[in-house]
């Protein structure tokens, strides 16, 4: 890290704790176990996202997104947002593949994906499977939430349940995405879901939460949420 860009990273570090909430800080430490609370400054999502569409049209953001690992939570969120906001498809992607390995929790790996994928859902579908195979517990999640979030309404293809339900981990945010994205394709794609359920092909923990999550949509019928209680 260069003295230049040391200056300017302590000048936007500084601009960051200005925009702290100390209670914000402790109700969101807690949603977030395993993550050291010193390495979260406390920024509410709409502050900062205000910030990130100002300070990623600088020069200091270019320079910003280049220098990895960061040292807080809202550092690695102002990151994602500004590589989120790239139009340019090809960078975009390129910037979010390096920036997946330091993901390190499940609302940073959570956040809205960029915009110029929904132009490019043909070029992306053959990242997701790399990214579901890394074995890397937030990027299997974003592969999951990629295919949960663009690929469920008329892209969808019945082999993405498979992609989904091939993965087996020991990881409780990469299983309780398996179920999120479950109960999603529930409320979008029943015919072609439930047979997962009906048949038990999916490990326990997974099956019930799955269909505790599908209970709890409002897109699910009650004629489909008596159905699935009679699954558990």
């Amino acid at each position: 890290m260069n003295e230049i860009f040391m200056k300017l990273h302590t000048a936007l570090q500084q601009q960051l704790f200005m925009m702290q909430d100390l209670k914000y800080r402790d109700f969101h430490s807690r949603l977030l176990p395993g993550i050291d609370k010193e390495t979260i400054i406390g920024i509410r999502t709409p502050i900062l996202r205000k910030f990130a569409k100002e300070f990623g049209k600088t020069e200091e953001a270019k320079a910003f997104v280049k220098q990895l690992p960061h040292q807080y939570y809202e550092e690695n969120n102002l990151h994602l947002m500004i590589v989120n906001a790239e139009k340019d498809y090809d960078t975009c992607l390129e910037q979010v593949k390096v920036f997946l390995p330091y993901i390190n929790n499940w609302a940073t790996c959570d956040m809205p994906l960029p915009k110029c994928y929904a132009k490019h859902k043909k070029e992306l579908l053959k990242e997701i499977p790399q990214w579901l195979a890394s074995g890397k517990t937030y990027i299997v999640r974003y592969g999951m939430g990629v295919l949960m979030n663009l690929y469920l309404d008329e892209d969808f293809q019945p082999e993405y349940l498979e992609w989904v339900t091939a993965v087996r981990s020991e990881e409780y945010y990469v299983n309780m995405m398996i179920a999120w994205y479950l109960a999603t394709a529930l409320a979008k794609q029943w015919d072609l879901t439930i047979p997962y359920l009906e048949e038990k092909r999916l490990p326990e923990w997974v099956h019930k939460k799955t269909i505790q999550k599908a209970i709890e949509s409002y897109r699910i019928t009650p004629e489909q949420k008596a159905y699935l209680r009679s699954l558990k």
